[in-house]
């Protein structure tokens, strides 16, 4: 058995929970948070409201808060799992009913999407961005309708200003919206479009700008990490080398 519990820094993400299970069983219990879980290995079998139910490597398992539920594992080797537990912000409470009829999701991009995000947990606008998309996707399955897009030939140029106007530290997707008077998700999508790239890339590739400015200027690497928006030298080094193929310390050499 292993676990690992955190509280990343995003918007609407209460705790990021990965585990491994063999013998243990939940017992009947609820959680005051939406539980959007994928499995790596295994399966598993619950009870939620007293119906039974299944979680496949395949699928997305969204539980829904309030609502009892117990878990096990469906083989003798156990089960991996990686969760996130969402507030109320991200999913609305008139999504309980229907969560609860069918509650796991057969759809590959919604799970390529939701593994994508444990991926950036450590990348607050990635993470923001990728989160606000899962939503969009649940929200419109489970009503059966698909996304609006909203035209606006001025938005993502007015972002990028923010983005701009915001280095080296950023600025939240949520703020963005808020400032922009539109949603996370028409932000997301119209800058895309527009520049062929999501915010998040463009604004680490504006702060790989200024960490070369900084080196070239002589400054060691772990100053530039801080003066340029990273967390560390090691966060710097992993994008300078992802947009520029070298480390910090080759390219100044």
């Amino acid at each position: 058995m292993s676990t690992t519990a955190w509280k990343p820094a995003v918007d609407g993400i209460k705790e990021a929970f990965h585990a491994s299970f063999t013998t243990h069983a939940y017992p009947t219990h609820t959680h005051d948070a939406w539980t959007l879980m994928v499995l790596d290995d295994g399966a598993v079998t619950y009870e939620l409201d007293r119906h039974e139910h299944g979680a496949l490597v395949s699928a997305v398992t969204l539980l829904p808060p309030h609502v009892p539920h117990d878990g096990r594992s469906a083989y003798p080797t156990g089960f991996r799992k990686r969760v996130l537990y969402l507030d109320g912000t991200v999913l609305p409470d008139d999504l309980i009913g229907k969560a609860v009829d069918t509650p796991m999701l057969p759809d590959p991009l919604l799970r390529h999407r939701v593994h994508q995000l444990h991926l950036a947990l450590d990348e607050p606008l990635e993470a923001a961005s990728r989160l606000a998309l899962i939503a969009e996707r649940l929200r419109h399955r489970f009503a059966g309708t698909a996304p609006v897009v909203h035209a606006d030939p001025t938005l993502a140029d007015r972002l990028r200003q923010l983005l701009d106007a915001s280095l080296p530290s950023g600025i939240s997707l949520a703020d963005a919206a808020q400032e922009l008077q539109t949603s996370p998700t028409h932000l997301v999508r119209a800058f895309s479009r527009r520049f062929g790239l999501p915010p998040h890339k463009y604004l680490t590739a504006r702060r790989v700008d200024l960490a070369r400015g900084y080196l070239v200027e002589g400054r060691p690497a772990a100053e530039v990490a801080v003066l340029a928006g990273f967390h560390d030298q090691s966060h710097l080094t992993r994008h300078f080398r992802r947009v520029l193929g070298t480390s910090p310390g080759r390219f100044v050499r």
